[in-house]
């Protein structure tokens, strides 16, 4: 099969989905007077002791600038707190408030529900292929970014 003229058609339909998809998820989170970035450092925290910031960054695929944004939002809704580490005063650890966790465990089982609504109609090896597909998709990608962080645009452009 010939990449080449079905990859603009994938590709579209890759973007459309990944578009509609957020959506679709922030019309849960909008209700709860969040940004998808927010709920997303909620329940990334929710069942930790909290993380720092670099940490946190890693896990919700959030940039450092623009996370630095959602928490400081964050803080000011009283949801989050960042503290100084223990084990290193020079880093903070970002953790839930009592309200967010109580935000946290009211809302995400929600959110879970809402979101699988979108699987009702696949059969679960449906859904296993699905993840499967997207795990490879995911693994090429990282492949074609290489391990120094350049991706294979960047090669272009040079």
């Amino acid at each position: 099969m010939s990449t080449t003229s079905t990859f603009p058609t994938v590709l579209r339909q890759l973007l459309k989905t990944h578009q509609t998809f957020l959506s679709y998820a922030a019309k849960h989170v909008h209700k709860l007077d969040l940004t998808l970035p927010q709920f997303d450092v909620i329940i990334t925290l929710g069942d930790t002791p909290g993380m720092t910031p670099k940490k946190l960054g890693e896990q919700t695929l959030i940039t450092k600038g623009t996370l630095t944004g959602v928490v400081t939002r964050l803080e000011d809704k009283g949801l989050v707190q960042r503290t100084a580490s223990k084990k290193d005063g020079r880093s903070q650890i970002v953790r839930l408030t009592e309200t967010g966790r109580a935000l946290y465990e009211r809302t995400y089982p929600e959110h879970l529900e809402f979101i699988n609504r979108l699987f009702n109609n696949y059969a679960v090896e449906e859904v296993a292929t699905l993840e499967a597909d997207l795990v490879r998709l995911y693994d090429e990608i990282l492949v074609a970014r290489g391990e120094d962080g350049e991706t294979v645009a960047d090669e272009f452009e040079e």
